[in-house]
């Protein structure tokens, strides 16, 4: 069974930092691509940002220049460094692998649990 463990989340004043882990446990098959979604209340689930297998990330346009998604695979980890934080980006984020699953002959999401960042003086 796969599980993603977030962390790093927590209260920061504007203009600060938050560095976002997301540890993998479990087998899997083959990643496809991983990234970073986040949920501001009463409002849609949205990327942040991916990486794929090639190491070619994306960036939703907001957080481009101010965020940098990574991974350690020897760790089975991925990173989310956030600089110059701004009110806006006051949301659960989660993190989330697409992985081929063979037996079904297609693929499957799994999600983390969250983790809040706030950004408030």
């Amino acid at each position: 069974q796969v599980q993603l463990v977030e962390s790093g989340g927590g209260l920061v004043q504007p203009g600060g930092s938050l560095r976002l882990s997301c540890v993998g446990f479990g087998s899997i098959f083959r990643v496809l691509d991983m990234g970073w979604y986040r949920q501001a209340p009463g409002r849609q689930r949205e990327l942040v940002a991916s990486i794929i297998n090639a190491g070619t990330t994306n960036y939703a346009d907001s957080v481009k220049g101010r965020f940098t998604i990574s991974r350690d695979n020897a760790k089975n980890t991925m990173y989310l460094q956030m600089n110059s934080l701004k009110p806006e980006d006051t949301a659960v984020y989660y993190c989330k692998v697409r992985a081929a699953v063979p037996s079904i002959k297609g693929e499957l999401d799994y999600w983390g649990q969250g983790t809040q960042v706030t950004v408030s003086s």
